[in-house]
């Protein structure tokens, strides 16, 4: 359960850091709230991960599905281009997280 938890606040993270960016400095309202909301969520998923799993791994398995989520989601809104060598390393990063989660 813990791990499902961690997971979801990992893409919760991909999503607060896009809605921030479109936020416009907080000027528009609905990113903004999005951005709180999202926030908030993200973070007592975490601090509630963290109660079971060891701290470092629960980071960085947090920060690498939010790193990749928030590439992909730019990709998806054709604000950033998926060239091979970023795919390749963003796999990296993937394999990286479920080796993380494999031998915790």
């Amino acid at each position: 359960m813990l791990w499902l938890v961690l997971i979801l606040s990992g893409a919760l993270e991909a999503v607060w850091a896009t809605a921030l960016a479109a936020s416009d400095g907080f000027r528009r309202r609905r990113p903004t709230l999005l951005f709180a909301v999202s926030l908030v969520l993200s973070m007592l998923g975490l601090a509630w991960s963290m109660t079971g799993l060891p701290t470092g791994t629960a980071y960085a398995v947090w920060v690498g599905i939010g790193a990749v989520g928030t590439v992909l989601l730019a990709v998806a809104r054709r604000e950033e281009r998926l060239g091979a060598a970023r795919a390749a390393l963003l796999l990296v990063l993937v394999a990286c997280v479920a080796g993380l989660k494999a031998v915790a």
